[in-house]
């Protein structure tokens, strides 16, 4: 009797339900919309309401429910399969895109990801999503992958975009150093990320260990000695540029260009937006003064190559509207802009890059860098190669002093003969 009244009372309270299901799966199709979005809708609602009463728990302690942390990561391997279609993959078994890549990796990915020998900062692990410890990682994925999640970052993590978006070489230079680690040996790591100096790169840059007395520039001279090297010539074959003996104003100038983004890099615009400006005027002054380092391990070029570079550095290409390139950089006994490089001795392979970053309209900086944006664009490929492996092949000799005569006196006329300095200034040479 008990039974079969409480199954009389569950009937009559389930009839609401049951005359809906039946006007629903007997209505036309416009009733089925018609449920399911009113479904939706109080599912909505009753979604709002748990937020709003702060119900939905979002602290990093209490993790992801399984469910969302598979559905979250599908979701990311699906996205970045699909979006990294048709990106092709350059080499990437160059030394110097490897040696590139480490130097970045280990200021910008280390304490989140860990590498050969190094563990991941104890704060990320206890980030939601945590971030994956990499070397085992990498396989799983494939090169055009890993560019794209360089490149673009993913959201809902703490993984960004790369902040120079137009320097697709600086990420392929990281997705390089990525492909090798999983095989790579803690000292083979440091030899590429340290540069053998692990020592002065061990401690933390944190006011604990800075000197401001004794050496104002210890700790951040150890951080650019890792690329540059610690003599300013450069690691690699054209990875890093050769810094020293670079005038004081264009190391300066460059600095500040890369801090405010207006010289685009991935690489450089977080380490200099990071420093004081006394500290960039300090590096600049530090690198000016160090005497030019020339060395290289590339093959030499052919005679005729060099014949070529150098007939382009002395006459340009006048029928295509190229000035020649030792007005601005050398090698020439008078004295020249300071905001101009030095390149006699510098890598070609990095001169290279940088014509080709001109052509591209990828590579800004000072005032003048509309010019080389100019002139880069009329010449061939072959031109520039020819033009860098000439400059590479010049020996480093320290920039000429700019000319400190004193102007003439305001009643005296000023000379008119065209002269060094006339030269400096000369749109016609700056075009």
């Amino acid at each position: 009797m008990l039974f079969q009244s409480a199954k009389r009372r569950v009937w009559r309270w389930s009839a609401p339900l049951r005359r809906w299901l039946c006007w629903l799966i007997g209505g036309s199709w416009k009733r089925v919309v018609a449920a399911v979005a009113l479904m939706a809708a109080l599912a909505g609602a009753g979604a709002f309401v748990l937020v709003s009463l702060g119900l939905v728990s979002i602290s990093a302690s209490s993790g992801h429910w399984k469910p969302t942390g598979w559905l979250l990561h599908y979701a990311m391997r699906r996205a970045v399969s699909t979006q990294s279609i048709g990106i092709e993959v350059p080499p990437l078994d160059d030394p110097a895109l490897l040696l590139k890549g480490a130097g970045h990796y280990h200021t910008g990915c280390l304490a989140c990801h860990g590498a050969p020998g190094e563990e991941r900062s104890l704060i990320v692990q206890q980030m939601t999503p945590e971030p994956p410890y990499l070397p085992p990682r990498i396989e799983h994925w494939a090169p055009q992958e890993l560019f794209w999640i360089v490149k673009n970052g993913v959201k809902f993590t703490a993984m960004p975009a790369w902040p120079a978006p137009k320097r697709d070489d600086e990420v392929w230079a990281v997705v390089a150093f990525l492909q090798a680690m999983p095989g790579m040996s803690p000292e083979r790591y440091k030899e590429l990320a340290l540069g053998g100096r692990s020592d002065e790169t061990a401690k933390s840059v944190t006011p604990d260990h800075l000197q401001p007395l004794q050496d104002p520039l210890g700790p951040v001279l150890a951080n650019c000695n890792r690329c540059h090297a610690k003599d300013g010539g450069g690691r690699g074959e054209g990875a890093f540029p050769r810094l020293a003996g670079q005038s004081e104003p264009y190391l300066h100038g460059a600095l500040q260009a890369y801090a405010r983004g207006a010289r685009h890099s991935g690489v450089m615009q977080p380490i200099a937006a990071g420093l004081e400006p006394e500290v960039l005027e300090a590096l600049a002054q530090h690198y000016a003064e160090l005497p030019p380092v020339s060395r290289t391990n590339a093959p030499k070029p052919t005679p005729d190559i060099l014949a070529q570079g150098l007939s382009l550095a002395e006459r340009g290409v006048p029928e295509r509207g190229v000035p020649s390139c030792l007005h601005c950089h050398g090698p020439k006994n008078g004295p020249r802009n300071p905001m101009y490089p030095n390149i006699a001795g510098q890598y070609a392979r990095y001169l290279k890059l940088q014509l080709e970053l001109f052509t591209a309209g990828k590579r800004g900086g000072s005032e003048y860098a509309h010019i080389m944006h100019s002139a880069a664009q009329r010449l061939t490929p072959e031109q520039m190669q020819a033009l860098a492996d000439y400059y590479a092949s010049l020996p480093a000799t320290p920039v000429p002093a700019v000319s400190t005569k004193p102007s003439p006196p305001l009643d005296k006329p000023a000379p008119t003969r065209a002269g060094p300095a006339a030269k400096i200034s000369s749109p016609q040479q700056q075009r």
